[in-house]
């Protein structure tokens, strides 16, 4: 009898989960809510929609980032295969093209003969071998039952998207091409991959003063007092509320350019990032806000360059659900009181794209192992995947919060190495080694990935 495993949630985690759980010739009942049901952000029904930033961080071997990656693409990672696929120009970052890269996915995952995609709302958990992979976006019938379950309340924070831009809409007398420090392309382009809007100290001060004045959007009296935001994505008025420096040390920091009017370094600086495969939109990178739309064009329209910007969409904040994965899970990712059902991606508290792939391929690698009696992986810690699952179900329960890749996440190497570039290379070299080391110990073999189905 061929056993049916049953995932729930069709974003990066989900789909990576079904992907690897069906090339080893179990089937799959994928539930996705979309379109029957929507959420604050997404804006299609396609699996592995992008709904903040489309980059997915460093590409550089020696960064947290580019570490994690590689160990996917070790490993078999279909979401970060065709995520290279569909690759725009970023510098040495791996920024993609939403629409043709969520519709690869989506695909991929309908087409193949052991998937069954479900568009309904799950509300029930089922008995049944389960992966939970709902995103930081769980519907509320379902946060229920997961609360029902883990007996944990409040689990929720708020999390926040940039603005997109139209590129032709982008005054470029005044806005420049520059990547940091003249860094050649990750796509070998040596013109610069972002554009940079440069602020003097003047124009800086109004600017903070005009996001601090700016009406924002009140959330719920319910929801008030639940009011967290995570570091990785916090918005720009409460960047800016923290000190008239803030954002000149976070989000608009000039460090690496160089204004070619003045020839000099700006005061501050706002970067946006291409957007899609044609060049005509791009985002503003750091830029997440919940100023009030009338009021947050304007404010925008401040930042040199942008005066006369149209955009196609304004920031806006929505609700991320996880769960407390230290009191709840293993570093396989099972439920610690029923083997087999498995969380993976945000609602585990990995955060980023990147990390919510690399639990739904874990979660999905293991429930088949699972159920056909083989150990399941537990990475090593001195490999980036490893060390992530380690902190997420090790951290202090009072105090979690939801971590992406990060190099202070691996143990110290054996032996102090001064230098920074050489150390985090050091601490790549090992990563590698030691993933293929353990692969190979516990006679893991990646499944095929075969060539891409859109032309």
């Amino acid at each position: 009898m061929t056993e049916t495993i049953t995932i729930i949630g069709g974003g990066l985690a989900g789909s990576e989960a079904a992907w690897q759980i069906a090339e080893r010739g179990l089937h799959v009942d994928l539930i996705e809510m979309r379109p029957t049901r929507t959420t604050e952000a997404h804006h299609t029904d396609r699996l592995a929609e992008l709904v903040c930033s489309n980059s997915m961080g460093s590409t550089l071997p020696d960064r947290a980032l580019g570490i994690l990656k590689n160990e996917l693409l070790a490993m078999g990672s279909m979401v970060i295969r065709t995520a290279f696929k569909h690759a725009l120009p970023a510098g040495a970052a791996l920024a993609v093209s939403r629409e043709e890269f969520a519709d690869e996915i989506t695909a991929l995952i309908h087409n193949h003969p052991n998937i069954t995609v479900h568009r309904r709302e799950a509300t029930e958990i089922p008995a049944t071998p389960t992966i939970i992979a709902t995103g930081p976006l769980t519907s509320s019938a379902l946060t229920a039952r997961i609360q029902e379950l883990t007996g944990q309340q409040n689990l929720y924070f708020y999390d926040a998207m940039a603005p997109i831009v139209v590129a032709d809409s982008i005054d470029m007398s005044i806005a420049f091409r520059q990547s940091r420090y003249d860094r050649e392309s990750a796509l070998g382009s040596d013109e610069g991959d972002y554009i940079n809007c440069p602020l003097n100290k003047e124009e800086y001060e109004r600017f903070v003063q005009a996001v601090l004045a700016a009406p924002k959007i009140e959330l719920k009296n319910a929801d008030k007092e639940l009011e967290r935001y995570f570091e990785g994505c916090m918005p720009i008025e409460a960047l800016a509320a923290r000190g008239e420096k803030a954002l000149a040390f976070g989000p608009m920091r000039p460090v690496g350019l160089r204004d070619p009017r003045t020839g000099r370094r700006p005061y501050a600086a706002v970067q946006l990032r291409q957007d899609n495969v044609a060049g005509t939109l791009y985002n503003m990178v750091g830029f997440q806000t919940n100023i009030r739309w009338g009021a947050q064009e304007q404010v925008l329209r401040m930042i040199p360059g942008l005066e006369h910007a149209e955009f196609v969409r304004l920031g806006q904040m929505h609700r991320n659900t996880f769960i407390n994965s230290p009191t709840l899970l293993r570093p396989t990712l099972q439920f610690k009181t029923r083997a087999d059902l498995f969380f993976a991606g945000q609602i585990t508290g990995t955060e980023g794209y990147v990390g919510s792939t690399m639990g739904g391929l874990v979660a999905g690698v293991n429930i088949v192992r699972l159920i056909r009696g083989e150990p399941l992986l537990e990475l090593p810690r001195t490999t980036m995947m490893g060390a992530l699952l380690h902190y997420i179900t090790h951290a202090e329960p009072k105090t979690f919060q939801p971590m992406k890749a990060a190099m202070g996440l691996l143990p110290d190497l054996e032996e102090a190495v001064r230098n920074k570039r050489a150390r985090y290379a050091t601490y790549a070299e090992r990563a590698e080694a030691d993933l293929a080391a353990y692969l190979h110990e516990v006679g893991f073999t990646p499944v095929h990935f075969p060539e891409p189905m859109l032309q």
